[in-house]
């Protein structure tokens, strides 16, 4: 049985703020195109994008994405060093699926670097510092909740340390964060662990990441 689904959310409110595609066949859209400018090669058979990194248990569809094929976003993994420890800025987010990096969609026209920088203001408040060099790293396929075998994330994960502060810098939860916090994060288990302890969870998207980030 072939599995096929796509959030109602899709058609209404990501076609009208422009985060989903308003083609609903698949087959209709300019693929060569598309191929281009993607991140990570993928196949397109049919008419129809593949998942590199399927089956993801929803074989047709776009999920909760909305974008059919690849999603190209960027997300600012950025420390600090206060008190003896190392900290990692985070945001919890605002759609239930626990704590992540601060990030979002790259817009078009848009470096990654660019769109992290953009996302950590627009969700935690926060301005770089003159002294702060983002640092791209290479795009990956994370393993998002909302993803099927024909709509998947991809994200370029930019590296940001502050060095060591006297204060952390002031953050708030804004736009997609329902909050932003510096977490201590002297390993990504022991970020994992205090989550655990107050009642929250990584965001599974960004657990593998988040290991090579911080170790």
């Amino acid at each position: 049985m072939t599995v096929e689904w796509t959030h109602p959310d899709v058609y209404t409110r990501g076609i009208a703020e422009g985060w989903a595609d308003p083609e609903v066949d698949p087959t209709r859209i300019d693929w060569e195109q598309r191929l281009r400018h993607a991140a990570i090669p993928f196949l397109v058979v049919d008419g129809r994008p593949v998942n590199p990194a399927a089956p993801t248990g929803i074989r047709r569809g776009r999920g909760e994405l909305g974008h059919w094929g690849e999603a190209q976003a960027a997300d600012a993994a950025v420390t600090a060093h206060h008190s003896g420890r190392r900290w990692l800025l985070m945001i919890e987010r605002d759609d239930g699926h626990g704590w992540a990096l601060p990030g979002g969609h790259v817009d078009p026209g848009e470096t990654a670097v660019a769109a992290a920088v953009r996302e950590l203001r627009e969700e935690t408040g926060l301005t770089l510092p003159r002294h702060a060099t983002p640092t791209p790293g290479l795009p990956r396929i994370v393993p998002d909740p909302r993803a099927t075998d024909e709509a998947w994330l991809v994200t370029t994960p930019v590296r940001v340390d502050l060095g060591h502060v006297e204060v952390l810098p002031t953050v708030a939860g804004e736009d997609d964060a329902a909050q932003a916090a510096w977490l201590p994060a002297g390993s990504a288990a022991q970020l994992a662990a205090w989550l655990h302890r107050h009642g929250w969870q990584v965001f599974p998207a960004h657990e593998q990441m988040l290991t090579e980030l911080i170790g």
